[in-house]
């Protein structure tokens, strides 16, 4: 249970370190005139967002979730197949990532990294590890409960409210 606390905790820091990355790029990206879209389903995405990392770390502790090989290490690789996809959305999209929807108008869409084969590539990442992270310590609560919140409550709505702000962009930067 250490060395899953120690995961869980690193997933924290790591949710921080795209946070300082985040900030600095809306800063970019309101600098050349980027607009936000669905501010409002912000503050819920990072409450279910803490919520995973706390519920991982309470159904292990509290209801004393074993470790089971067969299924922790498969997961263990996707989790940390899913960070690598993340950071490479991250420096693919360079300063027009966001944890927000900003979109500076005028700009073409992104079509290289892993954007050349999905829309929307960093919401596998999170697809994948929100499942994932329970599972390397048999959280099935917390995979289950985390899995239906995101796709409920989160991306039914910010998906296309994402798809949405890039078509506006990507005919803002036709008519240009």
């Amino acid at each position: 249970m250490i060395w899953y606390t120690v995961l869980v905790l690193a997933t924290g820091a790591e949710r921080i370190a795209e946070l300082v990355v985040s900030s600095r790029n809306a800063r970019w990206s309101f600098a050349r005139g980027g607009v936000e879209y669905g501010r409002r389903h912000f503050p819920p995405m990072v409450a279910l967002h803490t919520g995973l990392l706390l519920a991982c770390l309470a159904e292990v502790w509290l209801l004393d979730r074993p470790f089971l090989p067969w299924l922790g290490w498969p997961m263990l690789v996707l989790v940390l197949a899913s960070q690598g996809l993340r950071w490479w959305c991250i420096a693919t999209l360079g300063p027009r990532w966001n944890t927000r929807v900003i979109v500076v108008p005028g700009l073409p869409l992104v079509a290289r990294g892993p954007y050349r084969w999905l829309h929307h590539p960093n919401y596998v990442a999170v697809v994948v590890e929100g499942f994932a992270l329970p599972l390397v310590h048999t959280a099935w609560i917390t995979a289950i409960a985390f899995t239906v919140l995101n796709a409920v409550l989160l991306l039914a709505y910010r998906i296309p409210c994402e798809n949405r702000a890039l078509a506006l962009s990507e005919a803002s930067a036709v008519r240009t």
